[in-house]
């Protein structure tokens, strides 16, 4: 059996800060607030994190448990209608429990038997370079800790409803796994500017994109699935929302602490892979 461990980060860690202004992510622009929460600074790791079968068994409190089982009801009632059915079969394979909070080592399992992933056991917001250095190698890497009560409805950094709940049912499709992958490899290869613009495409395809289907615009973004307030607002009218096209995406600014006003809508998933794939050739960040 697995230690029991602490939730808080378990290693050496510390908060970055790089380049010239305009190359900085949307979350590293934001950590320079003064009252920034500190969840929202962008960190380093100096270790590795545990994969797979070596991740530990956090010594979670029945609140914690509480808190996922209210959160889990809460968002499954609001998918039909609105989700994309390929985040509904990725829900229905892994298998999450209703009232307590998954494993991550189980979760790795599960993705390891659908589409060859795993995932790590990390300690909160990750630099975007140690982020897509795990998505290049077909790991996921999530947090483990979950939200207090008080958050329920809005939390500001990532916890682990967002990373399990919302992330780890898309990676079960096999093109969306396989995107995801072409995207962590192509912003490896990313400097200067082009850091932001792959961090800008993640924001609005990943974590807040829609995509068209027979039975209307649904959602297969993260950030709008694990979110009580975004997966009703990005449906309404209250939202611009415009065709897929990578060369506009790349440049949209956005603000990481209000609803999205503007998203964009894809046609399938295969228009999504090949639309990124066509941009990154041209930039030169393709394999």
């Amino acid at each position: 059996m697995s230690p029991v461990v602490p939730l808080r980060p378990f290693w050496n860690h510390e908060a970055v800060m790089i380049g010239k202004p305009t190359d900085r992510s949307a979350y590293e622009t934001a950590s320079l607030n003064d009252d920034v929460d500190p969840r929202c600074v962008p960190i380093r790791l100096h270790e590795p994190a545990p994969e797979g079968e070596s991740i530990p068994d956090p010594a979670y409190e029945p609140e914690d448990h509480a808190t996922w089982t209210t959160l889990y009801a809460r968002q499954r009632a609001q998918l039909p209608g609105r989700s994309c059915v390929e985040f509904l079969d990725g829900l229905a394979a892994m298998g999450f429990p209703a009232e307590r909070i998954p494993s991550l080592r189980d979760a790795s399992g599960v993705l390891t038997v659908a589409t060859g992933w795993s995932v790590a056991r990390v300690p909160g917001l990750l630099h975007e370079e140690d982020f897509f250095a795990f998505l290049a190698r077909r790991v996921f890497p999530s947090t483990d800790y979950i939200r207090p009560p008080h958050e329920l409805d809005y939390t500001p950094a990532p916890d682990l409803f967002h990373d399990v709940f919302a992330h780890m049912p898309m990676i079960t499709n096999p093109a969306f796994a396989e995107f995801y992958q072409t995207m962590g490899r192509a912003a490896l290869a990313a400097r200067g500017a082009d850091r932001r613009r792959l961090e800008r495409f993640y924001w609005f395809t990943v974590e807040f994109g829609l995509i068209r289907t027979d039975e209307g615009v649904r959602v297969y973004g993260n950030g709008i699935l694990s979110s009580h307030r975004e997966i009703g607002h990005a449906l309404s009218d209250a939202v611009v929302k415009l065709p897929f096209d990578p060369d506009r995406i790349v440049e949209q600014e956005y603000d990481v602490n209000h609803l999205q006003p503007l998203l964009f809508v894809i046609d399938s998933f295969a228009d999504l892979v090949d639309g990124f794939e066509s941009w990154a050739r041209r930039r030169g960040l393709s394999a």
